[in-house]
């Protein structure tokens, strides 16, 4: 979850980390903290708050300089927010300094251990257990950094990225990863370290990945030396060409991220399917499905993992999947799957869902599916992200980077791409006639344009949010393929308005709900013409008569519900399996503007992080 940040080199370090943590600053920012070695001595910086509280901090002390830093943005889980707890961390003789993304599980009794030898602790956190006891087996073991990290590593328990720095070695650093990204940036004469490669893009295009269970020397004249934790054992780097530019992770004229990725998706869907489907030709091409059809089509079921907008996405695909390829499936909370004795059969297919590869609920389901011998297949839009390298198989999303806390374009690629694995395997079954098919494939080749004709919506919106901003619950209704866009839309609104709001499938108000309902109850309904209109209608009529708000999402042209609803939002006619991906654009608009009239900061909610990569 927290951000992390290196460069050793020539150069001045404290801008190119600054800068960096600025763009981490979506993976957590409680609090930030920079360590400058500046040729005599390692200075830390630090305070509880955002980046631009650690650079009003840095203005006072006037204390950049250094050629080597290492900074952390911080998302907390051991010790409360506050200036004590922030990273960097130094060890108890201030040689060393660290800074680690992550949980120590048994740091309790290594304190406790530690604190009989002598040591003391100045913070709650796991972190400054973790530096002090490298720091002991340096003591100890009379060994160098690098090898004291692996033997400390060793004795932790958890999930981390982790860079340390000892003033005596001032040409090295060490990083380390489980569970948590790391990427090393390889410059001409220098090197940068992150949890993604976004603070280092405008300086060096080549990347190391490390996989889970390595960790890395970084020598300023030797480069660098990958070896696993567990016994010391060289690896070979692979250094991937990164694709991403800087222009995908700055603004670009939008006023936060949110909104500027929005009204990105008719580009990133595009992206998402271009070279995959090819609709004059009634052709859909997935390298990870194609080289894996026979798996597929032998299938027994279809189980899908995933958290939080992931697990929407995965909703909606079980519409998807059951209706065009008529394979059963089951969709599941991968923080619930992990920790139950799922049954899964070797004819099983596991698909994964995840924005950034990372998340640790869905890498551990991943790995309990792949010890009972299913085979699994991975969605995420991190290319090189642990989730890609540790699937069977899988595709990418390629949405671009998401820098907004509060997935949007990440929704709407993953149901593209979801949608396009089904109609793959409804043709190679025959679920879906020829005419069917080709029909379904020219339909989604036009999403893009109706996704760009919903967002010309957005001053209507706009005013309907003026209207509602305050109200204290929302309540969101949906059927069939939208009844999971319901959930989305409501997770959407309390993501960044800090506004209680609940999804349900339309049907299930009368079983509990509705007893919700009056005339200060906003309830935001998707009645689009497809699907079971009628019902979504009555169920409408029944809001009505007491006193709800309505909010109609409708097909263009509507008149049924205009006459019904108190204000109405208007999408595109599509095909049913498609409409989720119109219907959400709508949901979306509606909870930013609601955010950004209630003055939240809709790029970095209170209490979330982009990545979760910690239990």
């Amino acid at each position: 979850m927290c951000g992390i940040v290196g460069y050793i080199g020539n150069r001045e370090a404290y801008p190119i980390v600054l800068k960096g943590l600025q763009r981490l600053e979506y993976r957590g920012y409680d609090s930030a903290g920079i360590a400058l070695y500046d040729g005599d001595n390692l200075n830390i910086t630090k305070t509880k708050g955002k980046v631009a509280d650690l650079e009003n901090e840095f203005s006072k002390t006037n204390n950049t300089k250094g050629s080597i830093g290492i900074g952390h943005t911080r998302w907390a889980t051991h010790g409360e927010p506050n200036d004590v707890n922030s990273h960097p961390h130094y060890s108890n003789s201030e040689n060393l300094a660290i800074i680690h993304n992550g949980i120590i599980e048994n740091y309790e009794p290594l304190k406790k251990e530690l604190i009989k030898r002598g040591y003391t602790f100045h913070s709650d956190t796991d972190t400054e257990v973790l530096v002090n006891l490298i720091e002991d087996v340096q003591i100890n073991e009379k060994v160098n950094l690098a090898k004291a990290t692996q033997i400390a590593l060793n004795q932790a328990i958890g999930a981390y990225a982790i860079t340390v720095f000892d003033k005596r070695k001032p040409d090295e650093v060490v990083v380390a990863r489980l569970g948590s990204p790391l990427a090393i940036g390889v410059g001409e004469d220098d090197f940068f370290i992150a949890s993604d490669a976004s603070p280092f893009i405008e300086y060096t295009n080549n990347a190391i990945y490390l996989e889970d269970g390595e960790m890395a020397l970084i020598n300023l004249n030797e480069g660098v030396q990958i070896s696993k934790i567990e016994d010391g054992a060289i690896v070979d780097p692979y250094i991937h060409e990164l694709k991403i530019n800087l222009e995908q992770i700055e603004k670009g004229g939008f006023d936060h991220f949110m909104i500027k990725e929005i009204y990105e998706q008719p580009h990133a869907i595009t992206d998402t399917y271009r070279g995959r489907l090819l609709a004059s030709e009634g052709i859909i091409r997935m390298a990870g499905v194609d080289d894996n059809i026979d798996k597929f089509l032998n299938a027994k079921r279809i189980i899908i993992v995933a958290c939080g907008t992931s697990w929407h996405a995965g909703l909606v695909a079980e519409y998807i999947f059951e209706e065009l390829a008529r394979i059963s499936v089951e969709v599941e909370y991968a923080s619930e799957f992990r920790y139950r004795n799922p049954i899964i059969d070797k004819d099983d297919i596991v698909i994964a869902i995840s924005q950034s590869g990372e998340t640790a609920d869905t890498m551990a389901a991943i790995k309990l599916a792949k010890e009972k011998g299913a085979f699994v297949f991975g969605v995420c839009n991190v290319v090189g992200s642990s989730i890609s390298r540790e699937t069977h198989a899988g595709a990418y999303t390629h949405a671009g980077p998401e820098i907004g806390v509060a997935s949007t374009k990440a929704f709407t690629t993953q149901i593209t791409v979801l949608s396009l694995i089904a109609l793959r395997l409804a043709k190679q079954k025959g679920s879906l006639n020829s005419k069917d098919f080709h029909y379904l494939l020219h339909e989604m080749e036009q999403i893009p344009g109706k996704v760009a004709k919903a967002l010309e919506e957005n001053e209507h919106i706009k005013d309907v949010a003026k209207i509602y901003k305050d109200a204290k619950n929302f309540l969101y209704l949906g059927r069939g393929f939208n009844f999971p866009v319901a959930l989305e839309g409501a997770l959407k609104l309390k993501e960044i308005s800090y506004i209680h709001a609940e999804g349900y499938p339309a049907a299930e108000m009368k079983h509990g709900p509705i007893a919700l309902i009056d005339e200060q109850m906003p309830v935001v309904v998707i009645a689009t013409r497809k699907g079971h209109y009628e019902k979504v209608v009555s169920n409408i009529q029944e809001i009505k008569s007491r006193k709800g708000k309505i909010i109609g999402i409708v097909t263009e042209g509507d008149v049924t519900v205009r006459e019904l609803a108190d204000h109405v939002i208007e999408i595109p006619e599509t095909l049913e399996p498609f409409t989720p991906l119109l219907t959400t654009i709508s949901l979306q608009l509606l909870s930013y503007h609601i955010a950004v009239m209630l003055d939240k900061n809709v790029d970095q909610p209170r209490n979330l992080a982009k990545s979760v990569t910690v239990e």
